[in-house]
Order: C-alpha cells, then structure tokens, then sequence
C-alpha cells in the first residue's frame, strides 16, 4: 500500500470528486481531505457527508499545504483553476486531474504552475450518470482503467506515488502521451457520447405521439444511448471543444463508413452487411474479456430496521 499524503485536496466534488473522497478514507490515502465546489450547496452537501475534514469557499483556499491536488472540474475550467491556485501550491506538490482530454489540460495548466509542483495529469475510465457529491462511492474505480499521461520532465517518484494512489483505490493503470490518450478517447468515449446525444436529440425531435411510442417501447440499445445522453451537459461541451482535432478526424472516418452502409443498405447488399457486422462482433468480445463491459454500481443501501 502507497503512503498516505498529509493532505489531499479536491478542487470539485462531484461523482468523481466524492468518489475519490470515499475511496481515500476507506484506504487511509490521506491524513486529511479538503475539498472545494462551485456552489455554497455543494459545499454544505459534502460537510453533510462527511466527504472532507474541511470544506473551503475557494480553491485557492483549498490547496494550501496539500501534498496532493486533484482538479475534479471541467477541462474548459483548467485554466481559470490554475491561474487561480498555481501561487498557492506547496513545494513539491503533485498537481493531478480527471479531466477526458489531456494535452488540453497540460496546455493550460503548466503557464501557472511554479517550478516545484509536479504536473501528472490521470483519466480515470469510470462513471455512471448521476452527478454530484451524493452520487460517489469507493468503488466506482475498482477494476477500471486509470490513464497517466505525465509531460516530459516529471519526476518519476511523483508518477510513481500517483500510481499507488489510483492502484490502492482499485483502479489498473496504464501511462501513455496526452496525444495517444486524446485519440484514444475520442473513438472509445467521445465519439459515442455524440452519436448518443445525436440520437436521443433526434426522438426528442419526433412528433409528440411517436416520441411517447419511442419512450415507451425502448429497447436496449436505446436506453443504452440515453444513459449515455444523460452525462454533464457542461463536461462534454468543454470535451468536444477541447478535442476537437481528434475528434473531428474520427467524425471524418465515422461518416465514411456509415456512407459505405448507408449505400449497402440501399442496394440491398446483404452479404456486405452481414461481413461488416460478424467483423465488429470480435471487439465486443474484446471489451467483454478486458472486463470492461459492466459498469461499477453504489453498494445497495441497507433499509432501517423497522420501529
């Protein structure tokens, strides 16, 4: 088990924010947790729960002294949060975040930080729907994919310490450059989330008696789609923004092959769609057997004993 750090601080504290809290606790990870959120309500939620020893109205505030920060905002906030904290954080700090896209996050973080703190950006492959502080619990990262994407120059004890942290809290993890994570995600991630955003638009587009039907009748993929579809509206927009070259090439190569079925489909080519639809069933196989297939669920709540 990794050392404890004497104290972590958690800029955000929605599901994976609190998440990470739960886990901390549980493991022993942090001698104290402070955190910070946008509004005064999340705040109060998280004193609530006990999801930090103390809760600060600033990030500034927040990351005095911690030997450990993780940003748990959206990537468009990156800039404005390190321009904010980067005077504030400790000699010899690790600066770390949550954010989908990396070379962006490096980008606009590494102007403000001084020399001293050691920038190691992650992406924890791990989520639900459900958003803020009371959504979390510590096992959304046992057996998920932790990505690392350390810039040149970083101290490898610093990378190091980070792994234990995310191995401890469950998580496998893998290290790769900001560039092959961004095109990595944007087919595995970010390209889903805009075909399901672009199908769930279009029912809500439908006529009032067939959205009704739509709704009602869902099947599997559907309602697949609409869990999807009902992730941080403000979390996306600032994913698609911030990895729009990659994600843009890969929109390129989608609409080629959806052309290609599209004429298929037309023409009645029956044998061509049978071939294309026998060769993507191996990279089902291939999610199924890396365990990737069913996502990580809050522990069942326990009713009161009755009166």
């Amino acid at each position: 088990m990794t050392a404890p750090f004497e104290r972590l601080a958690l800029v955000g504290l929605g599901l994976i924010g609190s998440s990470i809290a739960h886990g901390a606790r549980r493991h022993g990870l942090a001698r104290e947790i402070v955190g910070t959120a946008r509004t005064a309500e999340t705040r109060e939620t998280a004193r609530r729960l006990g999801l930090v020893d103390r809760c600060e109205e600033t990030a500034e505030d927040t990351v005095r002294g911690a030997d450990l920060v993780i940003l748990c905002v959206p990537v468009g906030a990156m800039d404005a949060v390190g321009q904010a904290i980067g005077p504030h954080l400790a000699e010899g700090a690790i600066l770390s975040d949550v954010g989908s896209v990396k070379s962006s996050v490096i980008a606009d973080l590494s102007p403000h930080l001084p020399a001293h703190v050691q920038l190691v950006p992650s992406h924890p492959i791990a989520g639900t729907e459900e958003s803020g502080p009371e959504s979390g619990f510590a096992e959304l990262f046992e057996g998920r994919w932790l990505i690392l994407t350390p810039p040149a120059g970083v101290s490898e004890a610093a990378v190091a310490r980070l792994t234990g942290f995310w191995e401890t809290l469950g998580s496998d993890v893998a290290r790769m450059t900001a560039e092959h994570h961004d095109q990595v995600l944007a087919i595995t991630s970010h390209l889903p989330h805009l075909i399901a955003y672009t199908i769930v638009g279009t029912a809500v587009d439908l006529g009032d008696d067939i959205k009704a039907e739509v709704i009602k009748y869902s099947a599997s993929g559907f309602r697949d789609f609409t869990r999807i579809a009902a992730s941080d509206p403000v979390m996306w927009r600032d994913v698609f923004l911030k990895n729009r070259t990659a994600v843009l090439s890969i929109i390129q190569r989608f609409n080629e092959d959806l052309t290609a079925l599209q004429r298929a489909i037309r023409r009645g080519e029956g044998a061509t769609l049978e071939e294309h639809f026998a060769k993507t069933r191996s990279i089902r196989r291939g999610v199924v057997d890396a365990r990737q297939d069913v996502p990580p669920t809050p522990p069942t709540k326990k009713a009161p004993p009755a009166a």
